[in-house]
């Protein structure tokens, strides 16, 4: 029998930084369900957050809590910007290389809810994949493609390790620690940006377990999404832009955002996205984002990949204004964790990245505090790990396997009702009737014989409904209201 040192679920910034802070000699498996790709770091066109200085991180501190509605934990808050400098600075030293401006410094850029200019960017709109890229290169250890997590192995508040189905063959991975990195949930809603792997399976398999979450209720809208094509993660236009002078606006070019948050644009994305969606509720005109205050030259450089993929679809940036609405973009909420990201409750088993409720987040996330969140909190729970040295015994290990059926002949049309139900009424402006009426539909479904995917995703979509019921005053990114 094989016993691995470290079993990392899932290969965006926080599996694979993890993986690569983890030392060479240690025996490490990353399992990922389709390619290492497939995730929302490769896609992720923001950046990554770092205070300037010092002095800048008290600045930072307060804009995180500001955005999350002061739902946030501070201690975990304070320590993300703390870390910020070192965390990126380690990347820089290790080869990273980030935007630099025209006298050859790091090029810092502002964007909503932010005081200051401290975002930093690779190759311009592409800074999720160039970071993804880079750790992959940096990664030493063994990746497993194809392979979709079915079960977790815990027993007696230890995890074992994992099942995995692996070209349709059951297998179980031991590990003495288990490191969960496997993103959210965007593919439970109709309208998301997420990598189409990112369906809240895992969270689904922790509610199974009885591994608490927290916060599920608070998820964030990004504003400025293209929802008007066939694929299902659509095109993401990012906040940038708008720090940049992109302007919301409606058909007849009116900039209606100052009619709802002083700071317009630069607003949080909540209050953007809840914007938009008053708007076109009260006078069913469409909304754009339009890009008149760039030269085509600068936008071209500036934001290539945005430039690239509209003009594939047919526009002509900066010239043309691109039709918008808000769309799932991040999950604030997850499995609670401590400030070293070990589970709570658990001996060996951590969870990192957006699967992970660090309270960073609050009840909305800042711009860019994401892949900064990724960096930090893998390298907490790598040190953690490695001071703790915990070793499993496999043979304490009782339980036996169960096989699953991963999709059944009902799943696909109950699939689509799901993610319709999501968007709907689990949305940027939530009805409570609404939201006890989608429950029913849920635990109906869950009584259905279908597969095990769908099965967890429901569990999951459960968990968030359930959530925002018991919060029964708008805050954040949860906005309810009676009709």
């Amino acid at each position: 029998m094989i016993i691995y040192d470290y079993v990392i679920i899932g290969t965006g910034v926080a599996g694979l930084n993890a993986a690569r802070l983890i030392p060479h000699d240690k025996k490490v498996l990353i399992v990922c369900k389709q390619s290492p790709w497939e995730c929302n770091t490769f896609w992720a066109q923001g950046g990554i957050v770092r205070a300037r200085d010092k002095e800048d991180i008290p600045s930072h501190i307060q804009d995180t809590m500001e955005a999350g509605a002061y739902l946030n934990d501070l201690d975990a808050v304070t320590l993300l910007s703390e870390k910020s400098i070192t965390a990126v600075d380690n990347l820089i030293e290790s080869g990273f290389v980030f935007d630099k401006n025209e006298a050859g410094e790091l090029a810092f850029t502002k964007e909503a809810a932010h005081s200051k200019s401290r975002i930093l960017h690779a190759d311009g709109d592409a800074t999720g994949r160039e970071l993804h890229m880079f750790l992959l290169q940096n990664c030493p250890h063994e990746v497993v493609t194809a392979s979709i997590v079915i079960d977790l192995l815990i027993e007696d508040d230890i995890c074992y390790g994992v099942h995995i189905l692996h070209h349709d063959k059951d297998k179980l991975i031991y590990a003495h620690n288990t490191i969960i990195a496997s993103g959210g949930v965007g593919s439970i809603y109709r309208y998301h940006t997420n990598s189409t792997t990112i369906a809240g399976d895992i969270q689904g398999i922790c509610l199974e377990k009885g591994i608490k979450l927290r916060d599920m209720e608070m998820i964030q809208f990004h504003p400025t999404v293209f929802v008007d094509s066939k694929n299902a993660r659509k095109q993401l236009l990012t906040e940038a832009l708008r720090g940049e002078g992109a302007i919301i606006e409606d058909e007849s070019g009116y900039a209606f955002l100052k009619d709802y948050h002083q700071d317009k644009e630069l607003a949080p994305r909540d209050v953007v996205s809840r914007a938009i969606f008053d708007y076109h509720k009260k006078t069913g005109s469409k909304i754009y984002l339009s890009f008149q205050k760039f030269n085509k030259n600068g936008f071209k450089k500036r934001f290539p990949n945005i430039y690239k993929d509209l003009k594939e679809v047919g526009f002509d940036l900066p010239f043309e204004r691109v039709p918008i609405s808000p769309a799932f973009h991040y999950s604030m909420g997850g499995i609670e964790v401590d400030l070293d990201s070990l589970v709570i409750g658990f001996k060996n088993l951590y969870a990192v990245g957006e699967v992970a409720s660090t309270g960073v987040h609050g009840a909305n996330r800042l711009a860019s505090n994401s892949l900064l969140e990724g960096l930090v909190f893998s390298d907490l729970a790598t040190k953690k790990s490695l001071e703790i040295d915990f070793k499993i015994d496999p043979k304490r290990y009782t339980k036996k396997m169960e096989h699953f059926i991963l999709e059944k002949s009902k799943d696909k049309a109950i699939k689509n009702s799901l993610r319709n139900i999501m968007w709907t009424n689990v949305g940027i402006v939530r009805v409570r009737q609404d939201l006890i009426d989608s429950l029913e539909e849920i635990n109906a479904y869950l009584k259905e014989d279908i597969g095990r995917l769908l099965f967890l995703r429901l569990l999951t979509a459960k968990s968030i409904i359930q959530s925002a019921i018991n919060r029964k005053q708008s805050i954040g990114a949860h906005f309810i209201k009676e009709k």
